[in-house]
């Protein structure tokens, strides 16, 4: 799911989120929207929707994992989170009620409820402290939830998250609490925030044999095109990371056969187009030379084509990964684009 913070995907049109990369849902955030353009000014628009004219589902983060990177500016309480914006210095409270009906104003299709999102080096005391905390924020959020209607004539949907850090018995715990809530989908949070990825691996593992196979599995936040393809192999169905548009922006692009660092003087001379054959039109019309061009000279059309070409990759990533799975080749797949992808060119 392309990462849209604030309403739009950084550099990138609704048209060709559409025609282009073929995005089937993009993210919101709700910590970003509230402070800015605010609920007054989504409400008079009709919410997100018909303010940012995309049509298809969005999904919003609960704001959760913002307000609690504020680590100097946020404070945790049995009520909510307080923090100060990062914009002005004013100060808020989000509750688990709060959350929910700022969520309703924005018209999310997907909500998310808020969470405490632990550090991955967390001892094992202030990891079952927080996710105490996050298990009664869930419930005051999900009956919040259940008592309340969408403002704009759709349903909303609402996901439980599951925390616990790093250790398996509180992940066990919160995925049993999470599952028994029969929620339409469910997540998985509070993973790649520092922890080894060995250890993020064996949590969806764990997670993910008790949360029901038959509703989407979503991992918040994560990440690579390795992450995601050993992700899905676990039964992970959704994820989302800012990882192709933002280092899309600063050169990185991710392609079928590798990863370019696309200001490297190699690229300087090289005619052959940007990715042969590839998803995005930007693949075959741009020649690596003249994106190389465009970055060193700082042109904005350089993060315009990185960010398409990267997303467009991954789209493609995932669903070459959905027709092997229908296939039943999968696991014989995996290892070949797993080299393929992962090479540095």
């Amino acid at each position: 799911m392309p990462v849209g913070t604030v309403g739009s995907v950084k550099a990138v049109h609704q048209h060709e989120l559409r025609e282009d990369i073929k995005a089937q849902i993009i993210l919101g955030n709700t910590y970003h929207l509230y402070l800015r353009p605010g609920l007054d000014i989504l409400r008079q628009a009709g919410g997100l929707h018909k303010f940012n004219g995309w049509e298809r589902p969005i999904l919003t983060d609960s704001g959760g994992f913002q307000v609690f990177s504020l680590s100097s500016n946020r404070k945790l309480k049995e009520e909510g989170a307080y923090f100060r914006s990062h914009i002005d210095g004013s100060k808020h409270l989000f509750t688990p009620e709060g959350v929910v009906d700022i969520q309703r104003v924005i018209g999310a299709d997907i909500m998310m409820a808020l969470d405490e999102c632990a550090p991955g080096d967390s001892d094992y005391d202030y990891a079952k402290k927080s996710l105490g905390l996050t298990t009664r924020w869930l419930k005051r959020g999900w009956d919040r939830y259940r008592a309340t209607e969408g403002l704009y004539g759709y349903r909303q949907t609402f996901f439980p998250i599951v925390q616990g850090c790093v250790y398996p018995d509180l992940r066990k715990e919160s995925a049993k609490f999470v599952a028994d809530l029969d929620a339409d989908g469910n997540a998985i949070g509070g993973l790649a925030v520092g922890e080894p990825t060995e250890k993020m691996y064996e949590m969806i593992e764990i997670v993910n044999d008790i949360l029901p196979a038959d509703r989407p599995r979503y991992l918040m936040g994560v990440g690579t095109p390795a992450n995601i393809i050993e992700a899905i192999d676990r039964g992970v169905d959704m994820m989302d990371c800012v990882m192709p548009t933002r280092n899309g922006r600063n050169g990185m692009l991710f392609t079928r056969n590798g990863i370019m660092n696309m200001r490297n003087k190699k690229w300087a001379d090289d005619f052959s187009p940007l990715d042969p054959g590839g998803p995005t039109y930007v693949d075959e019309v741009y020649s690596k030379a003249y994106v190389r061009h465009l970055f060193i000279a700082n042109e904005l059309l350089a993060m315009q084509i990185a960010s398409i070409h990267n997303l467009g990759f991954y789209l493609w990533l995932v669903g070459e990964a959905r027709k092997h799975i229908k296939a039943g080749d999968f696991a014989q797949w995996k290892p070949e684009i797993l080299e393929r992808v992962t090479r540095r060119m």
